[in-house]
């Protein structure tokens, strides 16, 4: 008896799922019977997805830009004036240890002096000083990863403690501003992604809306002889499925083209600055998300517009 039941069960769900597969490809192909329609629908589905994700993937490659700037966020320690360049040598490899540090770049006064005088334009006059007013620098370049405004003001209070550094010195309004920037690129591209999220869900539910319309006699049959809601709620979620699929595959190629169109503009201005940088494509991540987020945006729009539509089609 136990056997048998176990069957029975094994089989019920086999049944399920064969319901669901036969749904499936029935609601394809009734997509492939309005092929112009079709397109048409998963071209602007594709479109309000590919706007965003498109400008995530250049949000990110911009961040990798401005995270190689080996410019970016230096701090410079100007030691005592009384400072010997032994010890100056010697906290500059002290500093190469530190684990939020990447490089530390040596200047002595004299060469601070020499490049003053260079680019000051003041070479005679300041010749005629007896002493030279400059100290000795260390430019401290901090790990990418700490490039942070917290982390940053961290830093320099932690150098500015040590014995022969006179004044720590970084532009933290800068570094304060870049971060603003990109911190407000990112809210805007989750701000555009959620209305033409938005606008998604009104595409597929208006789609379905009119396939409801449509299939109006049909249902009407379907119920008489005893169909239920989920049977004939099935095939529209599985439109709405397909609708979301399709239009994320396409907003996929829609990225990855363009990127492919701007990557050759990009690389010859990499170029002139001497720069190594390619533009990114789509990572894992990202296409997991545009692939996912085009499903559930398909479903909840077909489900919305079923859950309202449908209860008003009853036979009289």
């Amino acid at each position: 008896m136990a056997r048998a039941e176990r069957r029975r069960d094994g089989g019920w769900l086999r049944n399920y799922l064969l319901r669901h597969a036969q749904t499936l490809f029935y609601a394809i192909g009734q997509l492939s019977r309005t092929p112009l329609a079709t397109l048409m629908t998963t071209a602007v589905i594709a479109i309000a997805l590919a706007m965003p994700t498109g400008l995530h993937v250049l949000l990110k490659n911009m961040q990798g830009v401005l995270s190689g700037w080996d410019s970016a966020a230096q701090i410079s320690l100007f030691l005592e004036h009384n400072t010997s360049e032994q010890a100056a040598l010697g906290l500059a490899e002290q500093l190469r240890g530190h684990p939020t540090i990447l490089e530390v770049e040596y200047i002595s006064a004299q060469q601070a002096m020499a490049e003053f005088q260079r680019l000051s334009g003041f070479g005679e006059a300041l010749n005629a000083l007896e002493e030279n007013p400059l100290p000795p620098v260390l430019v401290v370049q901090p790990t990418l990863d700490r490039q942070d405004p917290q982390a940053l003001q961290a830093l320099v209070e932690e150098l500015r403690a040590e014995a022969t550094v006179d004044l720590a010195q970084l532009d933290m309004e800068w570094v304060e501003r870049l971060y603003a920037l990109m911190e407000i690129g990112k809210r805007g591209v989750w701000l555009l992604a959620g209305l033409l999220a938005l606008a998604v869900i009104l595409v597929v539910g208006n789609t379905i809306r009119l396939m409801i319309q449509n299939r109006r006699d049909e249902i009407v049959i379907i119920k008489l002889i005893g169909g239920t809601d989920a049977f004939i709620r099935r095939p529209f979620l599985y439109t709405g499925f397909w609708y979301g699929i399709l239009g994320a595959l396409l907003a996929f190629i829609m990225v990855e083209l363009s990127l492919l169109a701007l990557a050759g503009p990009v690389n010859s201005l990499a170029v002139l600055y001497n720069s190594h940088f390619r533009l990114g494509g789509m990572d894992f991540l990202t296409t997991g998300g545009l692939m996912g987020g085009g499903l559930l945006l398909g479903l909840l729009g077909s489900w919305l517009a079923v859950g309202r539509h449908l209860r008003s089609v009853e036979p009289t």
